[in-house]
């Protein structure tokens, strides 16, 4: 089937059909929750607000995941279970993210001159553990979501997986649209 940006949909849903066609055709991953999930996470990290959306107490956005482990730590920073979880839950949906479309970036930030705590983290360890956390919190208001984080910590590999076909995917489209362009510019001049 031929990939089209075109029509009447939206980002969510666009990515939605890239999210499960690669999921459940190519990698076998057949959960509709989790790739929901991950189609919702890529739509709002399309937002780079969204990306960076944790501050520590100072109001400093958090960009670094090791920044982010210490500020979810209840030892630490953490001001609260809640706040723990709020944390891990992003830091679950950062790692899947870079390690999935851009684990280039991943690994050109522990060759980086500037020292960052992230250079030391393991970002499939780090997402799968902090969705693992965030799944021990299965009473009151996230009962219903505890499973949920629970399939993306066991399935945080596939994933990422099924990510990077997705970023082909995106590439194709990318080449495809360039391509056009320069052949209307190309009418266009002649």
């Amino acid at each position: 089937m031929p990939l089209s940006a075109g029509g009447k949909r939206s980002l969510r849903e666009f990515l939605g059909e890239l999210v499960w066609r690669r999921f459940f055709a190519d990698v076998g991953l057949e959960e509709p929750e989790v790739a929901t999930y991950v189609s919702g996470m890529l739509a709002d990290f399309a937002h780079i607000d969204n990306l960076y959306r944790i501050r520590n107490a100072q109001g400093k956005r958090l960009e670094d995941v090791g920044e982010m482990l210490v500020e979810s730590n209840p030892l630490l920073d953490a001001s609260s279970f809640d706040r723990e979880r709020e944390v891990r839950k992003h830091v679950g949906d950062y790692t899947l993210f870079m390690t999935g479309l851009f684990p280039e970036s991943v690994a050109r930030g522990r060759q980086s001159r500037k020292p960052r705590l992230e250079a030391f983290v393991d970002f499939l360890q780090a997402g799968k553990e902090s969705y693992a956390i965030v799944s021990s919190f299965d009473q009151f208001e996230y009962k219903d979501e505890a499973p949920l984080f629970r399939r993306l910590s066991e399935t945080f590999e596939l994933c990422v997986v099924g990510l990077n076909l997705v970023k082909q995917d995106l590439q194709q489209l990318q080449r495809e649209s360039y391509q056009r362009l320069e052949q209307v510019l190309g009418e266009v001049a002649e």
